[in-house]
C-alpha cells in the first residue's frame, strides 16, 4: 500500500484571474506521470502524517513553505501499472510564502485556473478537480485504471463510471 500527498497551490494571478500551481513531470526516467500536469505531491515517508506529507513535499519540490491549506478527500487509485493501491491525500492550498525554485521532477508553472483542464491529465484528476471546483465536502473516490484508460469511477461509495 503506498500514501501519497497531490496539492493544489492557488494564488490570484497579476490580471487578478485565479491561478494554479501546475507540475508538467517531463524530468524523471521511468515516470508514470511522464508529460502529464499535476498537482505538487509525493510519497508519504516513515511516521509522517498526510499533513507532514504534504508541506514536506511542497517544500522539496517549490521551495515554498504552506501557510495555509486544506484537506479535501481522499482519493484510492487501483490500476494494472502498479501491484500495490495507492492512497492519495487530496490539499488545496492557498497560503504560502517563499521563492519558487526549479523542480527536479519537471517544469513548474503557474497556469490559468479555467485553462488547467486543456492540459494533458490522468482521466480521473478530471473527476477530483470538478470535486475541488465544486468546494464539495470532505469526499473519497476510488478510480480503477486499466493501462491508461479509466474503467471506474466510485465516489462515496456510488459508482460514477
Amino acid at each position: 500500500m503506498i500514501n501519497s500527498t497531490l496539492c493544489y497551490l492557488e494564488r490570484t494571478g497579476a490580471a487578478g484571474e485565479p491561478e494554479v500551481l501546475l507540475l508538467h513531470r517531463v524530468k524523471k526516467k521511468n515516470d508514470l506521470n511522464h508529460d502529464k500536469w499535476i498537482g505538487i505531491g509525493g510519497k508519504f515517508e516513515e511516521g509522517e502524517s498526510p499533513e507532514d506529507c504534504l508541506l514536506r513535499e511542497v517544500r522539496e519540490e517549490t521551495g515554498l513553505t504552506l501557510t495555509s491549506w486544506r484537506y479535501r478527500g481522499i482519493v484510492t487509485f487501483l490500476t494494472t501499472d502498479l501491484a500495490e493501491t495507492e492512497y492519495m491525500h487530496l490539499f488545496t492550498a492557498d497560503g504560502f510564502r517563499g521563492e519558487m525554485k526549479e523542480c527536479d521532477e519537471g517544469d513548474l508553472e503557474w497556469v490559468a485556473k479555467d485553462r488547467m483542464r486543456g492540459f494533458p491529465t490522468w482521466e480521473g484528476d478530471r473527476i477530483f478537480l470538478d470535486l475541488l471546483d465544486q468546494d464539495a465536502p470532505f469526499f473519497s473516490l476510488k478510480l480503477r485504471y486499466e493501462g491508461d484508460r479509466l474503467a471506474e469511477a466510485v465516489l462515496n461509495g456510488r459508482t460514477r463510471l
